[in-house]
């Protein structure tokens, strides 16, 4: 049986790879659709089928999609394209006979106020529209969002964020990918819809406070507003309309967006989430 995994050199695509490949999937079997196939020649090293396609190019994701029986479509980063781009991979997944996709969604993507969500809710829509088994695994935020700048936010001894009380049932990025390679590898998925959060349900302060245990300093949590924090990102040289849809998307903790007690990843990689201060070590 033949799976596709797009963005294989991506974050999560790497990691999903790595994960059927750990689950006993042949290298052989494995096709890593890849903008870039410089990046994939690790891969293509241990036998893992590497073809070209970007997002955009529906003939040759066409071509990339031959002969394939499962696909993991990885959501693309690209926000504002993303549902051409998603419409594009579905497309050439029917026309190539693909039997099943496993799409990386995101946490109540249909009733979520995220912004984030739109183009996750319209690409769901457009999945069951186009006849293709499916399965949707709606991912929660990665504990690897608060590390990129784990050395400043030590240094600082202030965690910021919009929040202000809201838990964040993150879990670490590896965990998810395990899950869409349990679902890519097993038996009744179709039409499922995993709501996939970690155990560790933290609130800013919370997650403050363990970032202060991992650093052996205070690190506390200092609460801005959606517009504040919304500037603070553009002050890092996010553009601005990326700094809106994070700052969007921050704000929709204090919600409850981005939490959830359904215990779906917990049942699909049979163990627990890893532990967060696991991934401030490995970060």
């Amino acid at each position: 049986m033949s799976i596709a995994v797009t963005g294989a050199t991506g974050n999560l695509g790497q990691l999903v790879v790595e994960s059927l490949i750990g689950r006993g999937t042949a290298a052989s079997d494995i096709v890593a659709v890849v903008r870039n196939p410089q990046k994939a020649e690790s891969l293509a090293a241990r036998g893992v089928v590497v073809r070209q396609a970007d997002y955009a190019d529906a003939s040759a994701l066409e071509t990339a999609l031959a002969g394939v029986d499962k696909l993991v479509l990885i959501s693309g980063s690209e926000v504002g394209s993303r549902l051409a781009q998603h419409t594009n991979i579905i497309d050439a997944a029917k026309a190539a006979g693909v039997g099943f996709i496993a799409y990386t969604s995101i946490l109540n993507a249909q009733d979520t106020p995220m912004k984030l969500a739109a183009e996750h809710k319209a690409t769901e829509d457009v999945l069951t529209r186009i006849g293709i088994p499916f399965a949707l695994l709606r991912n929660g935020w990665y504990w690897e969002n608060f590390t990129n700048d784990l050395a400043g936010v030590i240094e600082r001894g202030a965690l910021v964020g919009a929040g202000a009380e809201g838990k964040i049932a993150a879990a670490a990025r590896a965990d998810y990918a395990d899950a869409a390679a349990v679902v890519a590898t097993t038996g009744g998925h179709e039409g499922a819809v995993y709501e996939l959060g970690g155990d560790e349900r933290l609130t800013y302060a919370e997650l403050a406070e363990k970032i202060s245990e991992f650093a052996g300093k205070p690190v506390a949590y200092q609460f801005v507003d959606e517009q504040a924090y919304e500037g603070i990102l553009e002050s890092v040289g996010l553009p601005a309309p990326v700094a809106q849809i994070l700052a969007d998307s921050d704000a929709a903790i204090a919600k409850g967006a981005l939490d959830t007690e359904s215990g779906d990843l917990q049942k699909l990689i049979g163990r627990s989430s890893t532990p967060v201060a696991e991934v401030l070590k490995q970060a």
